[in-house]
């Protein structure tokens, strides 16, 4: 088994046991009798509301490349997602270029940089939601320093995508000079894949397009924000309007962290931290967490297992497919 595998599950497992230390469990299950099952209801379809517009906002991307239809965009974006939730590592972002390459005319490197993009747009709503959360609450000094961390990141990230860009000449000769170290062969390849690479990013040249792509991303994370709420309330917890918005920050600084699959233990851990904040205590805080997760994870899977027939994949059909890329192009 893979070393970062048995790295990630150890880790997990480390988690777990802090997320569970020190709470009666009986207590924590008697929790979830509390739950308002219309609240629940709510919370699906919120989830697959969201996954319609990831789906439908990865089309606009890709459609200087290709215009594709709804349908294969949800059914790969689904499947996509399984892969994400079920493969260590966020190997499973791999899953969607491919799929999406072989079923179109894209080439799996330009495809993949628009994945690229969507981590992007993604990375600058999450900065948008740490600045609204700033504006009401100060937030933990690590909440702080990660945040500071990951926007420079980001904004670094974002030059580097415009500089190969609109430099395109200038970046390619740079890089090339660096892959001149490598073997002839494999730099000729890398140079062709970058090219087609940087295809992916197109979308971002046309001003009006990049600003709709800019609100379909922040309506997808507002509603990210509303199913903590309706789940916040399915429990009958009365916090501020912006626990929502702390809890989706601190959650997603905890699922960056490589543990095991579906993010079990991390997810938990960060569900807990972010509602001591407003003072809910640990075993209302775990329950939450357990059925919050279960929930998420369940609809991501349901979802990907309904379309993965139509999507079969696996990772040596990625390395064919990457290995096909570089001898046609």
């Amino acid at each position: 088994m893979n070393k970062k595998i048995i790295i990630g599950i150890l880790l997990s497992l480390i988690l777990v046991y802090l997320s569970i230390r020190g709470v009666d469990i009986n207590n924590a299950l008697n929790n979830l009798k509390k739950i308002k099952p219309s609240f629940i209801a709510a919370f699906i379809a919120a989830i697959l509301i969201m996954q319609f517009l990831r789906s439908y906002r990865w089309g606009v991307i890709l459609s200087p490349l290709q215009k594709i239809d709804q349908l294969s965009l949800f059914s790969v974006t689904s499947v996509g997602f399984l892969a994400v939730v079920g493969i260590p590592a966020r190997l499973g972002e791999l899953a969607r270029p491919y799929l999406i390459a072989q079923k179109n005319n894209i080439k799996f490197s330009s495809a993949f940089g628009t994945i690229i993009i969507e981590r992007v747009l993604d990375g600058f709503a999450v900065i948008s939601i740490i600045i609204i959360a700033l504006s009401f609450m100060d937030l933990p000094i690590w909440v702080m320093r990660s945040s500071i961390l990951f926007f420079l990141l980001m904004f670094i990230f974002f030059l580097f995508i415009i500089i190969l860009i609109w430099r395109r000449k200038n970046a390619i000769n740079i890089i090339n000079r660096i892959l001149s170290k490598l073997p002839g062969k494999m730099a000729n390849k890398f140079d062709k894949i970058i090219h087609n690479f940087i295809d992916g990013f197109v979308i971002i040249t046309d001003l009006k397009m990049l600003f709709y792509l800019i609100f379909l991303s922040a309506i997808i994370w507002f509603i990210d924000v509303m199913a903590i709420h309706i789940m916040l309330l399915a429990f009958g917890f009365t916090l501020p309007f912006i626990a929502p918005f702390v809890l989706m920050i601190i959650l997603i600084a905890g699922i960056a962290v490589p543990t095991a699959p579906g993010f079990i233990g991390n997810w938990h851990i960060a569900c807990i931290l972010g509602l001591s904040i407003f003072g809910v205590q640990k075993p209302e805080a775990l329950s939450f967490a357990v059925v919050y997760h279960f929930l998420s994870i369940s609809l991501i899977v349901a979802l990907g297992v309904i379309f993965l027939p139509f999507n079969k994949f696996s990772f040596s059909d990625i390395k064919k497919q990457l290995d096909k890329a570089s001898a046609n192009n």
